[in-house]
Formats: structure tokens, sequence, C-alpha cells
């Protein structure tokens, strides 16, 4: 990216995302400035980085502090934990954003009508975090050193069309099968909350985790990822594998995740759809 790249605007949830990214943003010479999203983006992220801290509910603040500091470019990145609408508080341009029902959808059809009013009514051009670090995406195949054996292939194939058939319903990304069939489903609170509900129930003992892109998703903004957490809590959770899909899924801290992931014995494989 050259250094006269556009200033990127960061839409900063938590996790270790968007530190990446600002990290990445420096390396390349890249200005940014971050929206850091009260009671979402972590304390650290921010430091010794031009920032401001705004509610998630105030869109129109947020629209003003990247106008004002010169933002041509944004990126969502970083989870964020989707509140109620009365939670949410929303001023007059987030309900803008969110008119028609909009919290009522899935999260690709709340991220697309987000997207379409920054761009279309903002003048903001939406990228997607792999535009910024294109390394971050998942290749095919074998990740690290452990490989699935023919006994993991059908718990492989069905985990990945459960995360295919959650994600056509926009309801998730993720899900974990085991001798065939499915034992869990992403939920709302996401892929790492979903793991540790089975740790200790033995209900996944051998099973496999696959995390793929929802058909048709909007992929500029939540695209599926995993890290090292993920890893640590599939092993616990008595996981043999995690399948992602290559091209279209990030690594977070690849090579945390492979030496993890080798050390506990676990494959992470990616797939093409």
């Amino acid at each position: 990216m050259p250094p006269d790249a556009p200033k990127l605007g960061i839409l900063a949830g938590g996790g270790e995302l968007p530190r990446l990214l600002i990290q990445s943003c420096r390396n390349q010479g890249r200005a940014v400035f971050v929206i850091a999203f009260k009671g979402q983006c972590d304390n650290e992220t921010v430091t010794g980085v031009d920032h401001a801290w705004v509610r998630l509910g105030a869109a129109g603040t947020s629209i003003k502090l990247l106008q004002d500091n010169g933002v041509q470019d944004l990126v969502m990145a970083g989870h964020i934990r989707r509140p109620s609408m009365t939670a949410l508080m929303p001023d007059a341009r987030a309900i803008r954003f969110l008119a028609g029902g909009a919290m009522s959808r899935g999260d690709d059809g709340l991220l697309r009508t987000i997207i379409a009013g920054l761009e279309r009514d903002e003048g903001f051009r939406m990228v997607g975090v792999h535009d910024v670090m294109p390394e971050l995406l998942s290749p095919e195949g074998a990740i690290g050193h452990i490989t699935p054996t023919g006994d993991n292939q059908k718990d492989i194939e069905t985990a990945i069309q459960g995360a295919l058939d959650l994600g056509a319903a926009d309801k998730g990304q993720a899900a974990v099968a085991l001798n065939g069939a499915l034992v869990a489903l992403e939920e709302q609170d996401g892929t790492d909350a979903m793991l540790r509900r089975l740790i200790g129930s033995g209900q996944a003992q051998g099973g496999v985790l696959a995390k793929m892109t929802k058909p048709g998703q909007e992929r500029r903004a939540d695209l599926p990822a995993i890290g090292q957490l993920t890893v640590e809590n599939a092993h616990a959770a008595g996981l043999k594998g995690i399948v992602i899909e290559a091209g279209g899924s990030i690594i977070v801290g690849r090579d945390a995740v492979i030496e993890t992931a080798d050390s506990l014995g676990l494959f992470v494989i990616g797939v093409s759809q």
C-alpha cells in the first residue's frame, strides 16, 4: 500500500484484529483514525493512535469525526456485541441507517444496510480487512503440521454443510459435527462462546469445527475469523480439528495459531466452497 493511500478510518470493536490493522498501517506509512466503540473496543487498541471513543448508537458523532479527520476509506474490524435497540440508543443518523427493520435482520443483512448508507449517503468507500491486510486470508490446505485422517472426513463434510446452511439463513458462520451429525451451531454470541458451552459436556469429543463464509455474504465486513483462542477452546471442547474457508476466512495471529494447533495436536485446514 503506497504511503499516499487514502486515510483509513477504522471502526473498532474488540479483540486483536483492529490492533493488527493499526500496526499494518503504521508499517505502510498509511494515516489512520480510529472510532473506538465504547464497551466494545479494548483500551490497548488505541494507545498511541489518533482516535475517539464513541457510543455505538451515536452514528452522527462518528461520521462527523471521520469527516473532520479527513477519512476517505472505512474498514470495520473487531468483535461487536449486538445490543438491543433500547441499549443502542440510536441517534437520528443511526435511526436513518436502521430504518426499515434492519435491526431485525441477521448480521449480514444489518451490515449491508450500514455499508450502503455509509457509501451512498456519506461518501465513504468501504473496504474489507483483507483489502488492507491480504496476508490474513486463509490459504488452502493444511495450516500447520497436523492433517485430518479419513476418520475425520465425514465430520468435516457435515460441519461445513451445517455452517453453510446456518449462514444461508444469516444466523451464524460456524458448526460442530461429530460422528456425521451436527452437535452445535453458532449463536449470536459467536464461535468461542459456542465452543465454551461444549467444554466439559463430552458432546463434541473427537468432533470437528467448520467456520465458513455465509453464501452471498458481504465480504467487506465480518468475514469468518479464527485465532489462538479459537484453537484453545476447540481443544478444550475435545475437537480434533478446525476447517475454515480458503480465501474467505481470516486467521488472526497465524504463527500463534499454527504453534498452538501443532502443540495441541489439532488440524487446521483451509477448504474451498
